[in-house]
Order: structure tokens, then C-alpha cells, then sequence
């Protein structure tokens, strides 16, 4: 199994940014996917930001050009960079990752999630 340690949530002001970063407890031979969902107090949980294992990345347009996933492979760890922040984007962050461990094992796992408030 492997599990995902997602780190960097807090309370910042609007216009402020921060990193969320999420780890993998196992090595990653292959990643095929990664995204970042948010899920605000009575709203669905909706992707933010997504990355193929290609490289790839795609986002939602409530945060284009304000928000960048990237990844490094070397610590099986994908990142949210977060600029510009707004009281919008205040919510619970999950990341996602799917892939395959050195050891051949298959996952698409979730992490646990990390608040991110964005209030003056």
C-alpha cells in the first residue's frame, strides 16, 4: 500500500501564496497521474490542478495562471504551488497519485488532506 503525506495547509492572507506538498511513502518507478482536488464546506470536491505521467499539466480555470503542480521524482513527492491566493480558494486539499512502486505494486491513492484558509 501506499500512502500519501500531504504537508503546507495553513491560514494565509489574500494575495499571499504557499507550497502544498504530498509524499509518497514507497518509490515511485512509474507515475501516471497526479492531481490536486479542493473541497469547500458544502461544495463537491473538484480537481485543481492535474499532471499526466508524461508531464502533462492541465488546471481548473478558477486558477489558471495563479496555481502550478509540478513534481520531483527524485523525493516521490508532487507539489501545489499556490500564488495570489483568494478567499475562494479556502477549502480542504487532496492530492491524488496513481502509479507503480520499484517493487512493481500498482496504487491510485489519496492523501489524507490539508486546509487551506485564505482570510485576512
Amino acid at each position: 500500500q501506499v500512502q500519501l503525506v500531504e504537508s503546507g495547509g495553513g491560514l494565509v492572507q489574500p494575495g499571499g501564496s504557499l507550497r502544498l506538498s504530498c509524499a509518497a511513502s514507497r518509490r515511485i518507478f512509474r507515475l501516471n497521474a497526479a492531481g490536486w482536488y479542493r473541497q469547500a464546506p458544502g461544495k463537491q470536491r473538484e480537481l485543481v490542478a492535474g499532471s499526466t505521467g508524461g508531464g502533462t499539466t492541465n488546471d481548473a480555470d478558477s486558477v489558471t495562471g495563479r496555481f502550478t503542480i509540478s513534481r520531483d521524482n527524485a523525493k516521490n513527492t508532487v507539489y501545489l504551488q499556490m500564488n495570489s491566493v483568494k478567499p475562494e480558494d479556502t477549502a480542504v486539499y487532496y492530492c491524488n497519485v496513481g502509479g507503480q512502486t520499484v517493487e512493481g505494486y500498482r496504487f491510485d491513492s489519496w492523501g489524507q488532506g490539508t486546509q487551506v484558509t485564505v482570510s485576512s
